[in-house]
């Protein structure tokens, strides 16, 4: 039979149409690029819809990977996705990954399976009321409202950036539309208008500065507003940074690079010497903030944002307003700068040195156990690796170095999964979402040792989806996190180490190609199989020392005492 929307003349209807699921299915091939999913009893005919009518659909091995799949898709283009799982153990066993999203604020809709509208059955969960407990909504798809509740399941996820539970009852899938419900619209969101007395102290305390720093979250990505900005910090001879979330977003010779952990050595000592900061758009978290010791306490901080403020940092001026409003005001007050600016002063910002990806803060090839250290390989990696390339990275300790060392040609090119909600085995699902939202582009996953063995279920998942893969394993043998923190206070290790494994040896068997590496010599394999390679996936296991400490960590563990 044909792939088509309706049967052949004379033939019975197919057991996929005139139903709940398949209203349901076609509004997310209308609102949505791709679904993410694993089939079982409580949307199979869901799925069945749309694979029959050659809908973009990529399978997961458990079903974590699904919503971490959407997750990362709308990382890598800012596009809405959805996820499906069945009821139950299909839920549950995607809460992580649902709780990571609903934290990280990332749109998506997740369908599922649910109890039938008659009364649970004795292994039925109340699945809304859990969904509620990570913040997010559940609604729930009936025979007179499933295409309006659909798209308003979409419409509530962008207008909140949240994701959004879909719940269709198990006997309801398969039961035939009945007349129509009137949905009532969605509040409007409210407009937070830029005070113009808000306007000019601003401008005037930016005129005023030495050395003005500016500091972009990904709230100046979402209203459009990296250009003025970007222009207020040139007409001010400004410097910028970012938060991870819009790294490289400014395209400028005169970033930082990240604001908070992530910051390199160097660049924290230009970042500390700013007189006033204005941050647009980023929530200036711990991390953010390097536990409140970016800055020093006589720097003067502003923030402006469309949301409500987090109470992060006590010692800033917090301004709420729609962002790009309130950056085009500011941008007619502010004229270009006629005498020297902090540009003129550190031009060594703009050098190439200045720039390099090599670690001046530990270039060491081996760490005192002999092992190498992580610094050395990952800026190696930032060498040869494509330039054209995603990074994705899976939770743990490891995360300290790919994103002060691996450069992006986009903010939407460098994808931290787990951060958030604090939680790793993600990656694999995560890269794969990525792999399929920009298959143009080399997906690098990096992960850890701990987190990929979590994950492994989605392994294939991710050579499955990638036409161009590297996967970047450093492999410390141990939950590197927990060793650096309470190892070093005398807690026992034993249950912090894992046994030496050989994730090279695991993708060669699922498929890929990849090595063993303990040297920085043993790199020029992935480069030769780069040279020859246009598509394919690359597995590198990397033999790290766990002597080595992120910069991250160790701000953590001295604020925490």
């Amino acid at each position: 039979m044909t792939s088509t929307d309706a049967p052949p003349v004379g033939t019975t209807k197919l057991p996929d149409e005139g139903n709940v699921a398949a209203i349901v299915g076609d509004v997310v091939a209308e609102r949505a690029g791709h679904l993410f999913g694993l089939m079982g009893n409580g949307n199979v005919h869901l799925i069945s819809r749309l694979t029959r009518r050659g809908f973009p659909f990529t399978s997961a091995r458990h079903e974590s990977a699904t919503v971490a799949m959407a997750d990362g898709y709308y990382r890598a283009t800012g596009d809405i996705a959805a996820a499906t799982t069945t009821y139950g153990a299909g839920f549950t066993n995607a809460y992580t990954t649902l709780a990571e999203a609903r934290i990280a604020r990332i749109p998506l809709v997740l369908v599922v399976g649910d109890a039938p509208s008659t009364g649970p059955r004795f292994f039925d969960i109340e699945q809304s009321k859990a969904a509620d407990a990570v913040g997010v909504v559940t609604l729930v798809a009936t025979p007179d409202n499933a295409e309006a509740i659909t798209h308003r399941a979409f419409d509530l996820a962008l207008q909140t950036v949240q994701p959004v539970v879909l719940a269709i009852p198990y006997d309801l899938a398969t039961a035939p539309p009945s007349e129509a419900a009137t949905l009532e619209p969605l509040p409007v969101k409210p407009a937070w208008p830029a005070e113009p007395a808000d306007v000019e102290r601003i401008a005037g305390l930016l005129a005023t500065a030495k050395r003005p720093l500016i500091l972009g979250g990904r709230g100046v990505l979402l209203a459009d507003a990296v250009a003025p900005l970007r222009d207020l910090g040139d007409r001010l001879g400004a410097l910028f940074m970012t938060s991870v979330m819009a790294v490289n977003a400014f395209a400028s010779p005169w970033d930082l690079g990240i604001a908070g952990g992530f910051t390199r050595r160097h660049r924290l000592e230009v970042a500390r010497q700013a007189d006033v900061v204005l941050v647009v758009g980023a929530s200036q978290n711990l991390f953010q903030t390097r536990y409140g010791n970016l800055f020093p306490p006589t720097t003067t901080i502003i923030r402006v944002d469309n949301e409500p403020d987090p109470g992060n940092l006590p010692s800033a001026e917090y301004i709420r307003a729609d962002i790009r409003p309130f950056l085009e005001s500011l941008l007619s007050r502010t004229v270009a700068a006629t005498t020297l600016t902090w540009r003129d002063q550190a031009p060594e910002v703009a050098s190439p040195a200045f720039r390099s990806s090599r670690p001046s803060e530990d270039p060491t090839e081996f760490g005192p156990d002999g092992r190498l250290n992580p610094r050395a390989v990952v800026a190696a990696l930032d060498r040869i690796l494509p330039a054209e390339r995603s990074v994705v990275m899976d939770g743990g300790h490891f995360i300290g170095w790919a994103p002060m060392y691996l450069s992006v040609p986009d903010p939407q090119a460098m994808i931290l999964v787990g951060t958030a909600f604090q939680a790793i085995g993600i990656g694999f699902g995560s890269a794969a979402g990525v792999s399929v939202a920009r298959p143009e582009r080399t997906t690098v996953l990096v992960s850890g040792d701990g987190g990929g063995l979590m994950g492994l279920a989605d392994f294939e998942t991710f050579l499955r989806a990638t036409r161009r893969g590297v996967i970047v394993v450093l492999n410390d043998s141990a939950y590197g996190a927990e060793l650096h923190q309470y190892a070093v206070k005398g807690l026992h290790e034993e249950a912090m180490l894992i046994d030496e494994v050989d994730f090279a040896a695991l993708g060669r068997a699922l498929g890929s190609y990849g090595t063993k590496v303990r040297t920085l010599a043993e790199l020029q394999q992935l480069q030769d199989w780069l040279a020859h390679h246009e598509e394919g996936v690359f597995v590198l296991d990397i033999a790290i020392s766990q002597k080595v400490v992120a910069d991250y960590m160790s701000e953590s563990v001295a604020a925490k005492g």
